[in-house]
């Protein structure tokens, strides 16, 4: 059975385009799987008396834990679905603390963008933020990503 792609092709990926995310709630169960999966068991994250005496008063997620959860929500919105050959790099600044109990969202921009003809399509390089539900960026960056032309996909 063939696949067919739900996403968006180099060529429709315009300057300027913007995809947003529902929101997602960070749970104690997620930082907690993430410290064991990760083996970051930083007492900021895991030591409740601990981390109240710290300038954030409280545990914190993880900041990779945020980004984790930025890519997963990047990939539901399903823009690069079947379209997306690699992911290149990153470039990415962590601004605030996640809480337990925040509710974080994502908002990708296509910033700029140039075909890659012998690789099958292009590079794309999304200017992306994750949000609080208090409109708080919490993390920001690029994310560079090789999307497929059309005429490559329609040859697979």
């Amino acid at each position: 059975m063939r696949h067919t792609p739900r996403g968006m092709y180099y060529e429709e990926m315009e300057e300027g385009l913007e995809v947003a995310s529902p929101g997602r709630t960070v749970t104690e169960t997620d930082v907690v799987l993430f410290a064991g999966l990760s083996g970051d068991y930083n007492q900021l994250h895991t030591d409740a008396e601990f981390a109240r005496g710290t300038i954030f008063g409280q545990r914190i997620a993880h900041g990779l834990l945020g980004l984790s959860i930025a890519s997963g929500l990047a990939s539901r919105l399903g823009f690069i679905e079947g379209t997306a050959i690699a992911f290149m790099g990153l470039d990415w600044k962590f601004k605030a603390p996640v809480l337990i109990g925040d509710t974080i969202s994502l908002v990708a921009r296509v910033a700029r963008k140039r075909e890659v003809r012998r690789l099958g399509g292009g590079i794309v390089v999304f200017q992306v933020s994750l949000k609080n539900q208090r409109g708080e960026t919490v993390q920001e960056g690029e994310w560079t990503i090789l999307v497929k032309s059309r005429a490559a996909g329609e040859g697979t």
